[in-house]
């Protein structure tokens, strides 16, 4: 399909394939199964969208039709037959007539005599059809691998037009961006099927097995639809985020929300709605902007793991992925299995700013969704207070999701932002810390926000407890340091009582004021100048100047990693050595103070970009001249380096000119 879109008015070009839920039921047979296949490596070979509408039966099931008006049956007792059976058979001559093609028999029988005659006792039924069985299977996961491979090469996306199970329940999920239509099912095994291997009706419908009320709250489903034009019309406006194909610039549309605008919303104390952070909304009863563009966020997996918020939107019209932190307690329904006459229907409550195993999960499949297929650059506005570590989310391999985090910032390719607009410690700051992946990783702060192992309360628990306190009210409180004096001269018991009486007094009324100046003191550890000071920030970005702030450093980062790029792929340079070369450039045209200005800096690049298409031009012609001198010195293997990067063109005319 080619579509004509605000993103590319020129048009861009995807790759659609369908089930036809009106042939054999959608089902998957090894013929549909190849056109599945090549149409998907198709999209991965030109680097295109491959959207897959699903509304299929999953693999296909068949019965070799030829024999089902010859096979006969060996009963045990030929006048009562509800004795049962020996074996199933053919007469010789249909045993002939459905071998006749030696290579291509269509059953395995041996010849038994059976009342006086020979016969052929059915051993196995091959078929003369291909696509009744294993093939089928054999077919499914094939392209269930293909799918897997597509999601981390292109963009891949499912809308769920009609019910789909099995393989095609399979490649709904494989392909992982999946819109689902209110009314259509992603199952395995049918209602009807699980009833019969239950001995009873349990199910009513497939909708109770993966319908959107299952499929979109465990994060199948990132989005639903209320009907398939519905269905289009998301599907499309994902695209919109989406650069044509892979490797190409980023789909950058002009904004109509001023970049150089503030931040007006404020970043409220105590619990509040993340998303009035992203979108703007109504704060103390007026409208108030956000950080991205109006209208621009657009919210995925919203059902699932509430305490993590996911999404895209755009900033000065350059499209990002999003993730930030529910900072309001969530509730997780845990539905009744109606199979399991002892289940009960449950609630589970989740703090927020906390990553419990659902939650971590979900953050890692948003990083590789941003990261596979989308190359999107990528903001988190980090305000986590830890993981959940007790024994039932321990049990629920939250260490381990936790972990994925990490796995999928270690693959990410495109610019990462972590903005700390609240709170970030311990082991929530050790999956989003820049070395992780410094290439591409930055970290920045609020002027408000905290860092730290534990919050100010735990490091006073541990490492200013009670008696250092009264060490510093001794120091700094003259009455209780001379009472305290008084009572080691006194000798008089009487006396020792009253002064003892005096310094519990005291200590009573200013123990909680010295416990509170030492969680003051824990928490001055955790200030954003502290971060800066120790370089594990790049900057402290205020909160209403963040929105300019992150527009020019985001322009500046994918102009430089363009650059960077074409540098890696026209001079033959691995990734690392094209950035040194790239930098080694700017020292010498560049001045420090354009150098160290995003938004100067991005007007330069922009008004210079010439400069470094010549310096790569340079660079590719040095390489070439250094291959013909190998080639004249007798290095003939060099030959072929070179040729491998000419057009056929140019191949002919270095021929002519060697000849």
């Amino acid at each position: 399909m080619e579509l004509y879109t605000p993103e590319y008015p020129r048009g861009r070009q995807l790759i659609v394939i369908a089930n036809d839920i009106t042939f054999q039921m959608g089902s998957f047979g090894p013929l549909e199964d190849l056109v599945f296949l090549k149409g998907s490596q198709l999209a991965r070979s030109l680097g295109l969208p491959r959207i897959y509408l699903s509304a299929n039966s999953g693999a296909r099931i068949g019965l070799a039709d030829e024999l089902l008006s010859k096979y006969k049956i060996a009963w045990k007792d030929s006048s009562s037959p509800q004795k049962g059976f020996e074996y199933l058979y053919v007469e010789e001559a249909d045993y002939n007539q459905l071998n006749k093609d030696s290579e291509n028999p269509s059953v395995k029988a041996e010849p038994v005599v059976y009342e006086g005659k020979t016969v052929y006792k059915l051993e196995a039924i091959i078929g003369q059809q291909h696509g009744l069985g294993v093939e089928n299977l054999q077919g499914s996961g094939m392209i269930a691998g293909e799918t897997s491979r597509a999601y981390k090469d292109i963009f891949t996306l499912t809308l769920v037009t009609c019910r789909s199970v099995g393989i095609g329940a399979y490649l709904v999920r494989l392909g992982q961006r999946v819109i689902q239509v209110d009314y259509t099912p992603i199952i395995l095994t049918g209602a009807a099927a699980l009833n019969k291997v239950l001995g009873r009706q349990v199910y009513a419908s497939n909708l109770q097995l993966g319908g959107p009320r299952i499929m979109y709250h465990n994060g199948v489903s990132h989005l639903t639809a209320s009907n398939d034009f519905n269905g289009i019309q998301e599907t499309l406006r994902w695209l919109s985020y989406v650069p044509e194909k892979r490797d190409a610039p980023l789909p950058i549309i002009p904004s109509k929300d001023s970049i150089h605008r503030t931040v007006d919303v404020c970043i409220p104390k105590g619990a509040y709605n993340p998303r009035i952070l992203l979108e703007g909304g109504i704060q103390d009863g007026s409208y108030k902007s956000g950080f991205f563009d109006r209208n621009s966020f657009k919210e995925t997996l919203g059902g699932w793991a509430q305490g993590i918020v996911v999404g895209r939107a755009r900033l000065g019209g350059i499209p990002m992925g999003v993730i930030s932190v529910e900072t309001r307690a969530t509730e997780t329904v845990l539905y009744a299995d109606p199979a399991n006459e002892t289940s009960q229907e449950e609630v589970v409550k989740e703090a927020g700013q906390v990553w419990y195993p659902n939650s971590a999960f979900k953050t890692a499949q948003a990083i590789r969704d941003f990261n596979y297929g989308e190359q999107l650059p990528l903001i988190i506005f980090a305000n986590w207070r830890g993981f959940s570590g007790g024994q039932s989310d321990m049990s629920k391999e939250v260490l381990k999701f936790g972990a994925e985090i990490v796995d999928a910032l270690t693959d990410y390719k495109q610019p990462i932002f972590i903005y700390i607009v609240g709170e970030l410690r311990g082991g929530a700051w050790v999956v989003v810390d820049p070395s992780i992946n410094p290439e591409f990783m930055e970290m920045y702060s609020y002027e408000d926000a905290r860092g730290g192992v534990l919050e100010p309360e735990g490091i006073v628990e541990i490492k200013y407890r009670t008696p250092k306190v009264i060490n510093t009210m001794e120091r700094l409180q003259t009455e209780y340091k001379t009472l305290l004096q008084s009572l080691e001269k006194e000798t008089a018991e009487s006396a020792k009582f009253e002064i003892g009486k005096k310094i519990k007094d005291l200590e009573t009324q200013l123990l909680p004021v010295y416990q509170q100046a030492a969680v003051e003191l824990a928490d001055l550890h955790d200030r954003p100048s502290r971060m800066y000071s120790k370089k594990v920030i790049r900057d402290i970005v205020q909160w209403q100047d963040s929105r300019q702030y992150f527009y020019y450093r985001l322009s500046r980062r994918i102009k430089e990693l363009a650059i960077v790029k074409d540098i890696a792929t026209k001079a033959s340079l691995p990734i690392q050595k094209a950035q040194k070369l790239f930098n080694e450039w700017l020292q010498e045209d560049v001045s420090k103070d354009v150098i160290n200005h995003d938004q100067q800096f991005v007007e330069w690049i922009r008004e210079n970009k010439n400069i470094y298409s010549e310096k790569i031009d340079q660079i590719v012609l040095q390489n070439s001249i250094e291959k013909l001198s190998a080639i004249k010195t007798g290095k003939f293997d060099a030959i072929a380096s070179l040729l491998s990067g000419l057009s056929k063109e140019e191949r002919k005319k270095l021929t002519e000119i060697l000849e």
